[in-house]
């Protein structure tokens, strides 16, 4: 086989990045290891920076996410006591944000990618590039017992933090950075209306979170130890503990009912940089991970795809290599921001093992000065809204 670029995934980055190299009439071809109905299968973020939605918007990706995603000006941050203030994005940064879940936007992109007749090989197993330092880099892969090759011009890895793409690049030239957090999330979706607001608490009893994906499905999450299963953890159990960490006035409000999927995250921020080495491009989970404390992880999805689409379109359509050569450079400011923020906050709103009275009572006297202080309100509402692209 032959193409333009082998997209190495087939997550939201890979998909993205497919459908506006299409729109700029450059081939690709997707490989991606799992079946189609796991990759839907899987609960993610859901919420958008606006510099997200008008990307989806200018590739004509918006149509079910206007009808049906809700728009919102910012969340609420509660700690113990009932305190609490709103990040409000609209107010403070000028834009606002787009709740739309990761799984609905990825059936978009598949949809989008099948009505323009894209070529994605799911279950490719033993994925590898070659020789992708070279002009002439190929992949080769596994499919129903055969072994397949696919020459290209460049390989795009979209396949996440346990991907092949990232491995290729030697030690010598890679550098990571990684930080473990000593919790995890639990999550639990309900057909159930959410709570007004995207609400975050930090509370004695640990952090909590009130999301939402349309109006009767809602996302909570409470934060459990790393050693906790789902077995641990009914339906009621979830709820009285989630109702258990926040003021009344917002748990009275928290509508319950059964659970369609439930999952346990643990916590990361890992970057790897840099994105770039010789015609292999790193995007999306291949190159970083943030708690989704800042929700930023699926906008770094949107913003790396589209600043590689942006690079190859100029080297295909225009013969200049200017913004591919800066792609690594100017990806990588935007994720070491958003890994500062989602730092920031984890640590702001979770209570750890190891914290004792000083690190409580500094993270409570953090929280009382940035709802004392607009300008502190304006400098979290502007990176929660996203940096301009």
């Amino acid at each position: 086989m032959r193409t333009q670029v082998v997209i190495i995934g087939g997550g939201p980055a890979g998909l993205l990045l497919s459908h506006l190299l299409y729109l700029e009439g450059i081939e690709s071809v997707i490989l991606e290891r799992r079946t189609r109905q796991y990759v839907l299968s899987r609960i993610r973020a859901g919420v958008l920076e606006w510099g997200s939605v008008e990307i989806l918007r200018q590739a004509g990706l918006s149509g079910r996410m206007d009808r049906e995603g809700i728009v919102h000006q910012g969340s609420m941050v509660t700690w113990t006591g009932g305190d609490r203030f709103l990040i409000d994005t609209q107010k403070y940064a000028g834009r606002e944000l787009m709740v739309y879940g990761q799984t609905q936007l990825t059936e978009d992109l598949y949809a989008a990618r099948d009505a323009a007749g894209g070529t994605i090989i799911d279950e490719a197993a033993d994925v590898m590039p070659h020789d992708v330092t070279t002009d002439t880099p190929w992949v080769t892969f596994e499919k129903n017992g055969e072994t397949h090759r696919i020459d290209c011009d460049f390989v795009a890895g979209c396949d996440g933090y346990h991907g092949v793409s990232r491995t290729v690049i030697p030690d010598s030239v890679l550098r990571t950075y990684e930080k473990v957090y000593p919790t995890g999330w639990l999550g639990l979706l309900s057909e159930t209306p959410p709570y007004e607001y995207l609400v975050y608490s930090r509370s004695e009893r640990g952090f909590a979170l009130c999301s939402m994906r349309n109006p009767m499905l809602s996302r909570y999450y409470v934060q459990v130890p790393l050693t906790d299963t789902l077995d641990d953890w009914s339906d009621d159990r979830f709820w009285t503990e989630l109702k258990a960490r926040y003021p009344s006035d917002i748990a009275d409000a928290i509508v319950t009912g059964p659970s369609i999927e439930k999952s346990i995250a643990p916590l990361r921020s890992f970057v790897a940089e840099p994105m770039r080495y010789g015609n292999l491009f790193l995007a999306g989970d291949s190159a970083h991970i943030v708690p989704p404390t800042g929700a930023k992880g699926l906008n770094l999805a949107v913003s790396d795809a589209w600043y590689l689409s942006r690079g190859l379109a100029s080297h295909f359509n225009a013969g200049s290599d200017d913004l591919l050569d800066a792609y690594s450079d100017t990806a990588l400011r935007r994720v070491w921001a958003s890994t500062r923020l989602s730092w920031w906050l984890t640590v702001l709103l979770h209570r750890f093992d190891d914290e004792d009275e000083i690190d409580r009572r500094l993270k409570i006297s953090e929280l009382e000065y940035i709802a004392s202080s607009t300008n502190a309100l304006a400098s979290l509402a502007e990176q929660y809204a996203g940096l301009p692209l």
